[in-house]
């Protein structure tokens, strides 16, 4: 007998071999070190964008949620708000583009409608017009912007009109991505509203139809309050 623990040839049996492990790669530090920092400015990048938002966020919470001393807006409130669209598609009646961005930096008042300019339209400019004035010297916080909405060209006579004192801004956009941003109530068409924007290109409140001008016009007052701690005057109106 052999005591032998090899296999015979033929038996079958595996012959001794080492054990196999498979080895997997760690990440270089390097790599682990650019990840942290990527991850650090990411933070760093939210917490900023918190910080410039808190202003905005707690003023209209004040003056819109919270409500103090029982007061009401008039217009309808947008919650969440909606920031303007990097590719609007904004354009000069002559067909030049205008960056979103420019729009930045002021209160605007926002009227829609196509180049026609029917009767609500022309009522809608008068008082877009009409708020402004009345604001004193606050109103260089505050630009009108009529946002026409087909290719056609508007009438003279509105273009003359719109253009007495501070003259409006008249800037073309497609309709279907101005409706991808603003929107109008239920059972409305976009043109039977006015729209306010706040300097930071948040869509944040929609004027009833046929809105009541001292109304509409305390409205707007309380949000140049509320953001006076953090809106000054910015782009020169137009």
């Amino acid at each position: 007998m052999s005591g032998s623990n090899s296999s015979a040839p033929g038996s079958g049996a595996a012959p001794d071999s080492p054990l196999n492990f498979s080895v997997h790669s760690l990440p270089s530090p390097a790599l682990v070190d650019a990840q942290r920092r990527t991850a650090a400015g990411r933070l760093r990048m939210l917490l900023v964008l918190a910080v410039c938002a808190a202003p905005v966020i707690a003023s209209y919470f004040t003056y819109f949620v919270i409500r103090p001393e029982g007061r009401t807006n008039y217009s309808e409130l947008i919650t969440p708000s909606r920031p303007m669209p990097a590719d609007l598609g904004l354009r000069t009646l002559g067909g030049e583009p205008v960056a979103a961005e420019a729009l930045r930096g002021q209160w605007l008042i926002v009227v829609v409608g196509d180049a026609a300019c029917d009767a609500t339209c022309e009522k809608y400019l008068y008082l877009q017009r009409q708020i402004r004035e009345a604001l004193g010297r606050e109103k260089e916080r505050v630009d009108k912007l009529w946002l026409v909405t087909d290719a056609r060209t508007p009438r003279p006579e509105v273009m003359q009109a719109i253009s007495v004192g501070t003259p409006a801004a008249v800037l073309r956009v497609p309709h279907e991505r101005l409706a991808a941003w603003l929107a109008p109530a239920d059972g409305q068409a976009l043109a039977q509203h006015i729209y306010l924007v706040d300097p930071m290109g948040q869509w944040m409140m929609r004027v009833p139809p046929n809105p009541d001008a001292a109304r509409l016009k305390r409205d707007i007052e309380k949000l140049l309050r509320a953001s006076a701690s953090w809106d000054q005057p910015g782009r020169p109106a137009r």
